[in-house]
């Protein structure tokens, strides 16, 4: 999952460079509209948590028949939620981005690329829910496999359909979406023609099954949606806020957080592999299993983070300017990234901890956790930075504060797992 992770995040940063080649403004605009896209993935995200917790606990309590018949609700249910999502975004747009600071050219070539990436969006997260439903099964191979594909084809598509070839002078900047398009709309037809053949699927049953599971569903999924909403919130009220700084603060801005993903490959990587484990664990009271993994994951994030962290901003240069050729945005990207990057091995931390507690059962201390993250340790501190004028202030405010929510939620997660580790231990 990890490499999966680092395909399909690494690609939307090749991505932002080949826009780079079209200038500021068009890099600018594409950012503007990250934010948005964070929206949508945060709502197939927190889908994707309550159902891969349930079909998990599930089948760990084995209840394979009642398994089936959730993995056919959610593909169902999910879809319909992000297109009517998308639709709403689209009708909004204008407004949504002229409130977020764009204006004139900029909101412009914002419309012209809005369409598209929303439909790009919107296959997916589709996609998503298919690799969902494979990671709930305890098949990581299959999704990994699809991301590393399904990026190479958009690394392959984007210079095409961006530039152009020959005599065509291509899309520009809604060439990028169009290339991501293609490539995950191949690859839901591979992943469907691949489910067709699995036995998880149920069409009897349905009407009874949302009865029964809606009220758990809606238990985990509700915090969840919030928790992974808070992000994309954040990143909106912190783009308003860089906007103040100008369109080249902006565009370094949206490419650290395209570079930010990436380098997080392997916490997303276990963010997603782990929860269907420990939910598995969870069904069947395994609670000193669930404690062990947790701890080798965090100390494999905090090293993993901390190495890849240092070495970044020791190439923080060299780094920027590979992915921008811009002088000024490259400057501030370079502040960014040596600054940011080996905070992420405690932001590593928080993002791990939010996700096992929503496979735990514990969705509203992990919506309490991202809340306190975001609004009490992370957006007061950039915007201190931003009052101040200077980028350098704003990426260590940032870094201040994932250094001190990872910190926070760990101490909170080891609290929560006493009782049950305390009655695991007394029944022994």
């Amino acid at each position: 999952m990890a490499i999966g992770i680092m395909s399909l995040l690494g690609f939307q940063l090749v991505d932002s460079a080949f826009v780079a080649h079209l200038g500021t403004r068009p890099l600018a605009a594409q950012s503007f509209t990250f934010p948005i896209t964070f929206l949508m993935i945060g709502v197939q995200v927190g889908l994707g948590i309550a159902i891969a917790a349930l079909i998990s606990q599930t089948r760990g309590a084995g209840e394979s028949q009642r398994s089936q018949r959730l993995s056919s609700l959610v593909l169902v249910g999910g879809s319909l939620t992000l297109g009517i999502i998308a639709l709403a975004l689209w009708f909004g747009h204008r407004l949504i981005f002229t409130e977020l600071g764009a204006h004139g050219n900029l909101l412009t070539l914002i419309s012209a690329y809005w369409a598209p990436q929303l439909f790009a969006n919107w296959l997916g997260a589709v996609l998503y829910f298919f690799y969902t439903l494979y990671r709930a099964h305890g098949n990581t191979r299959l999704p990994g496999t699809m991301m590393v594909a399904t990026s190479l084809m958009n690394l392959a598509l984007d210079p095409i359909f961006i530039f152009g070839v020959g005599d065509w002078q291509g899309f520009g900047l809604p060439g990028a979406a169009v290339a991501t398009i293609a490539s995950f709309g191949t690859g839901l037809l591979f992943m469907g023609t691949q489910l067709s053949r699995e036995d998880w699927l149920s069409r009897s049953g349905l009407p009874t099954e949302i009865r029964r599971s809606a009220k758990p569903f809606a238990t985990i999924a509700g915090p969840a949606m919030i928790s992974q909403l808070m992000p994309p919130l954040s990143a909106m009220l912190a783009t308003g806020l860089l906007a103040t700084l100008g369109n080249a603060s902006v565009a370094a801005w949206g490419v650290a957080s395209r570079l930010e993903t990436v380098s997080l490959m392997v916490v997303l990587g276990l963010t997603m592999s782990l929860p269907p484990w420990l939910g598995h664990c969870y069904g069947a009271g395994h609670w000193v299993r669930i404690r062990a993994l947790m701890r080798v994951a965090q100390q494999t994030v905090v090293v993993w983070q901390l190495v890849f962290g240092v070495a970044m901003a020791i190439a923080a240069p060299w780094l920027a300017t590979l992915l921008t050729h811009h002088a000024a945005v490259a400057d501030r990207l370079t502040v960014l990234i040596r600054f940011l990057l080996p905070s992420y091995a405690l932001l590593g931390v928080c993002m791990l901890v939010v996700s096992a507690a929503n496979a735990l059962g514990w969705p509203m201390r992990a919506m309490l956790m991202s809340f306190a993250r975001l609004f009490i340790c992370y957006l007061p501190f950039v915007a201190l930075g931003v009052l101040a004028g200077r980028m350098d202030y704003v990426a260590l405010g940032a870094a201040f504060g994932n250094v001190l929510a990872g910190a926070i939620t760990w101490f909170v997660f080891q609290r929560s797992l006493l009782p049950h580790a305390s009655a695991t231990t007394q029944h022994t």
